[in-house]
C-alpha cells in the first residue's frame, strides 16, 4: 500500500483526476509516464507537435481531428489533466460504470452520451452543432482516402446525411447523430482496452 500512495503523490491532483476520469491508479500512473515521455522538453504541458509524435495518431485518418480535441477553444497547450480527460472518452465501460450513479454527479466521460459527443465533434468541423454535407464529405474523404472515386464518395455522403437528417434541413444535428447510431455498440467501438 505504501508504494501506491507514493505513486499518487507524484501525479499532481492525482486523486481528483482519478475521480473525474474513472481511471484506475495504475492506468493513471501509466498515462502520467506517457505524458512525461511526450513532454520531451519537460515543459509540464504538451503542444500539437508533441501529440503528432504518437504513431497511432500519425497514421489515423482522423488523427488531426483527434489532436484538435486536446486543444479546445484555440488553446495551444494541454496539461496532464486535459490530456487524461480526452483519453477518458476512450476508457472502456466496465461493470462498475454501469451501477447506480448519483444523479448529482457529472456523467462519466466514458459514458455512451459523452463518447457520442466526442465523435460528433470530430465531424462538426466548424463547431456549429450540426454536421453539414460539406463537413461529412471532408471527414469521409479523410477516412477513405483514394480508395473510392469522388462520385462514389459524394453518393455515400448524400445517402448518409439523408438517412440521418430527420428534420430535412440538410444537416445532421447531435440528436439525429445519436439516433442514427442507436444500434451501434459505441461503448465498445470507442474504447481502447489498455485504458482501464
Amino acid at each position: 500500500m505504501g508504494s501506491r500512495g507514493s505513486h499518487a503523490a507524484r501525479i499532481p491532483d492525482g486523486d481528483s483526476i482519478r475521480r473525474e476520469t474513472g481511471f484506475s491508479q495504475a492506468s493513471l500512473l501509466r498515462l502520467y509516464h506517457r505524458f512525461r515521455a511526450l513532454d520531451r522538453n519537460k515543459k509540464g504541458y504538451l503542444s500539437r507537435v508533441d501529440l503528432q509524435q504518437i504513431g497511432a495518431l500519425a497514421v489515423n485518418p482522423l488523427g488531426e481531428r483527434i489532436i484538435d480535441s486536446f486543444f479546445p477553444d484555440g488553446n495551444l497547450r494541454v496539461d496532464f489533466r486535459g490530456f487524461v480527460r480526452v483519453l477518458a472518452h476512450f476508457r472502456p465501460v466496465d461493470d462498475t460504470d454501469s451501477g447506480m450513479r448519483d444523479p448529482k454527479q457529472p456523467e462519466p466521460l466514458n459514458s455512451r452520451m459523452n463518447k457520442l459527443r466526442f465523435a460528433f465533434q470530430l465531424y462538426d468541423l466548424d463547431g456549429d452543432g450540426k454536421i453539414s454535407r460539406h463537413e461529412m464529405l471532408q471527414v469521409l474523404r479523410l477516412m477513405v482516402g483514394v480508395q473510392v472515386t469522388e462520385e462514389q464518395l459524394e453518393s455515400i455522403t448524400d445517402r448518409t446525411v439523408q438517412e440521418a437528417d430527420e428534420d430535412g434541413d440538410g444537416a445532421v444535428s447531435f440528436l439525429e447523430f445519436t439516433k442514427s447510431l442507436e444500434k451501434m455498440d459505441i461503448e465498445q467501438k470507442m474504447s481502447i482496452r489498455i485504458l482501464k
